[in-house]
């Protein structure tokens, strides 16, 4: 319906229209080639037909344009399938470094990853984002190493290598000059492990290397002085090789200890299969032991269980095992006279334990020393364990020889109050007996 607004704005609008066709009549008439009554019926229907015509649709709105809102580039299926099934941490990268895609080795290694957070967010290394950034730039692929202190200590190698995923490589722009990449594949690799064994292994060669060079050069400096000065002296001659012949014996426990352990390290993803009891064992060794027990004044006394105590256990392993730990207490427990060998079970019928503990009532051990008694050389008191003749590698072959039988060690020393070793290892189970 019409207002009178609407009537206004129509006739403004035919206003010129009406005009122009009243100059035309006019002059029409002036030129006798048109009637005045014709002239002004002509004008009243030109009005009439104006001034009511139907107002003309708005124009419809210009819709406002769309919103640019940020696409991620889209990751083909089959390069993500390719970067879940990469066995290291991986991530697909954008040139600009923010991330694409990763596997679930990443969250585990380094961090949960999310897509389209830039890489900064997740590895704050600037060495690996210099080199994803000039990879991109370049597309020359780059190793980085790096290590972390926290949480832990730990190394890792990251590798960067700048992909084609949308084009061929090689592929060449307007200019000449070789395609950028269009996306970069970073990986992580652990030296972890790595560098933990070259670091023991350096320690190990140092230590021993260490060891060996005391006797050495009391060998060598006592040869010397019997070919020079004491050639003829018959007392400094037996007195010089009784001290050579320890240092020899010293040598020699030394390269056993060495080649023990070295074997043992050998074979420490393996466990044994030979069934054994190890309350015999601990008995032959007790029995084997007695005179050195005699010999320093300590009562040794042993406690067993009736019940039998099958293991899956090396017997010389065992063997050894059990004669370090025992004859430790032998000697550096002396002065409380009393070592107590106890063997026995814990656990449900079906799922036994057995328990093997070693306790002396000497002056013990300080708590500070606790944490490292298996390393290899590690001594709480240097000068006595040389004198008792010690090689500083008994607890580490100990540690080890557990370790490949699947047990555990536990070392408890009250200050003042003795020290005791406890050697946990699994029974064989009943099923386990009928089967073999």
């Amino acid at each position: 319906m019409s207002t009178p607004f609407a009537f206004r704005r129509r006739w403004r609008r035919t206003l010129p229209v009406v005009a122009l066709v009243a100059a035309a009549c006019g002059v029409g008439i002036a030129a006798n080639l048109l009637q005045p009554a014709f002239a002004v019926v002509i004008l009243l229907a030109l009005v009439a037909g104006l001034a009511f015509q139907s107002s003309p649709p708005p124009a419809p709105a210009e819709a406002p344009p769309p919103a640019v809102v940020p696409t991620r580039p889209r990751v083909e299926p089959v390069a993500s399938a390719l970067v879940a099934a990469l066995p290291e941490p991986a991530l697909l990268l954008t040139p600009e470094g923010d991330i694409l895609c990763a596997n679930e080795r990443v969250a585990l290694a380094i961090g949960p990853a999310r897509l389209g957070d830039p890489l900064s967010f997740l590895v704050r290394v600037p060495e690996v984002l210099e080199a994803v950034h000039n990879s991109a730039r370049d597309g020359i692929p780059r190793r980085v190493e790096f290590g972390e202190k926290i949480p832990l200590d730990r190394w890792l190698e990251a590798h960067i290598v700048p992909l084609h995923l949308h084009g061929e490589a090689g592929m060449t722009s307007r200019g000449g000059r070789p395609g950028l990449p269009d996306t970069v594949l970073l990986t992580f690799r652990d030296l972890t492990q790595q560098r933990r064994v070259e670091q023991m292994r350096a320690d190990f060669v140092a230590n021993a290397s260490h060891e060996l060079r005391t006797p050495l050069a009391s060998l060598s400096g006592f040869i010397e002085t019997l070919l020079g000065p004491a050639r003829n002296d018959t007392s400094a001659r037996e007195r010089f090789l009784g001290i050579m012949g320890a240092q020899a014996r010293r040598m020699s426990r030394l390269i056993d200890d060495l080649l023990s352990l070295s074997r043992i390290e050998l074979n420490a993803h393996m466990r044994p299969e030979t069934q054994v009891e190890v309350g015999t064992i601990v008995g032959h060794v007790c029995e084997t032991l007695s005179p050195l027990a005699r010999d320093r004044g300590v009562e040794l006394k042993l406690t067993r269980t009736d019940e039998p105590l099958p293991i899956y256990g090396d017997r010389d392993e065992l063997i050894r095992l059990f004669e370090n730990l025992v004859e430790n207490a032998l000697k550096y427990g002396a002065s409380g006279a009393r070592v107590e060998v106890t063997v026995g079970a814990e656990g449900a019928q079906d799922a036994r334990t057995a328990v093997i503990s070693v306790r002396d009532f000497g002056p013990g051990i300080p708590p500070e020393h606790l944490p490292r008694l298996t390393e290899r050389f590690y001594r709480v008191d240097v000068v006595a364990s040389r004198d008792q003749g010690g090689t500083g590698l008994g607890l580490a072959i100990v540690k080890h020889i557990v370790a490949r039988h699947r047990g555990k060690l536990g070392i408890e020393s009250p200050p003042g109050d003795g020290a005791t070793f406890t050697v946990r290892i699994g029974c064989v189970s009943k099923a386990e007996k009928i089967a073999s």
